[in-house]
């Protein structure tokens, strides 16, 4: 017997999520692309670049949601031959895809809100105010939803969730801004609250994009220590040396591993697998992996010398 191989896989936990998310998706959108068009004609009618602008960050962040949206629904057409993994990737791709939106839309806002200082506009301030005022109600609305979902494990969702936390900000800035005009002619609050809002929506892309780029380039994922997955497995009877151990994630709350076993001459491959493979489990709530169990004596069988 030279090696053995076990895979371990467990789906319903993730399907569940799947599920709750694609709802909290499917309504925020719902809701947050009906108020971008009622924003859109207050901001004509109350002659509101403020608003306009603002119906443009909802526009983005109707499209945030809805590609979300689409992500998780093609995240669970099934793997095939050429897409061994199916497409969840998808998932992690659109949350990168929000954040870098993110990014954007926040310098959209510097440099208009450059362009305010230096002539601030003419602005309905109780119309804007009243409009105002129910997008922020409307967004409340969208993030009670999206926290019905996993946005804690699943970055697709916490994208979206913070697409909304941003444009939120940006309700709470265009009251403040609208009542300072009204009661104190201050047309100058406008950017000033647009720059605030702007920096506290660009470190929220930053975050989501660079743990979206950590996982498209196979980092292992934040909560799960290589050296500690390893300390582990080495404390089962029979084992003497743990190798060539990868680990990585597929989407959020998907976490793959890979490695080799080595365990002493005439111990049993089967056992030490199944130990292996509970110690994942209980541990560190790996699902998904793949073990090479060797005897210690054979060494390892990889031609490239990776078994150090």
């Amino acid at each position: 017997m030279g090696h053995h191989h076990g895979h371990s896989h467990d789906h319903g936990h993730h399907h569940h999520h799947h599920s709750g998310n694609q709802r909290a998706l499917f309504w925020s959108f719902i809701l947050i692309a009906a108020f971008m068009i009622i924003e859109v004609i207050g901001g004509i009618v109350t002659n509101s670049l403020a608003l306009l602008s603002d119906a443009g960050h909802m526009l983005s962040d109707a499209a945030a949601l809805g590609l979300s949206f689409f992500a998780i629904k093609l995240g669970q057409r099934k793997a095939t031959i050429s897409k061994t993994y199916g497409y969840k990737r998808f998932e992690i791709i659109a949350a990168a895809l929000n954040g870098l939106t993110l990014i954007l839309i926040s310098i959209y806002i510097f440099i208009e809100a450059y362009q305010r200082f230096q002539d601030p506009p003419e602005v309905q301030s109780m119309g804007m105010l009243s409009i105002s005022v129910l997008g922020l109600l409307v967004n409340i609305g969208a993030a009670f939803i999206l926290m019905s979902g996993d946005k804690d494990e699943n970055l697709n969702v916490r994208s979206a969730f913070l697409h909304v936390i941003g444009d939120m900000l940006g309700s709470v800035g265009a009251i403040i801004a609208a009542l300072l005009i009204y009661f104190f002619e201050w047309g100058i609050a406008d950017p000033i609250a647009s720059v605030i809002v702007a920096l506290l929506i660009i470190v929220s892309g930053w975050r989501v994009t660079k743990d979206s780029l950590h996982i498209l380039m196979e980092g292992a994922p934040t909560n799960i220590e290589a050296e500690e997955i390893k300390a582990a497995l080495m404390t089962l009877p029979n084992v003497k040396n743990v190798h060539d151990l990868h680990v990585w994630s597929i989407t959020s709350g998907m976490p793959m591993l890979t490695c080799h076993v080595s365990v002493t001459d005439g111990s049993s491959h089967d056992a030490v697998l199944h130990q292996a493979q509970k110690t994942l489990h209980d541990q560190f709530g790996i699902d998904h992996c793949t073990i090479q169990v060797e005897y210690e004596v054979n060494g390892c069988a990889s031609p490239h010398g990776t078994c150090n």
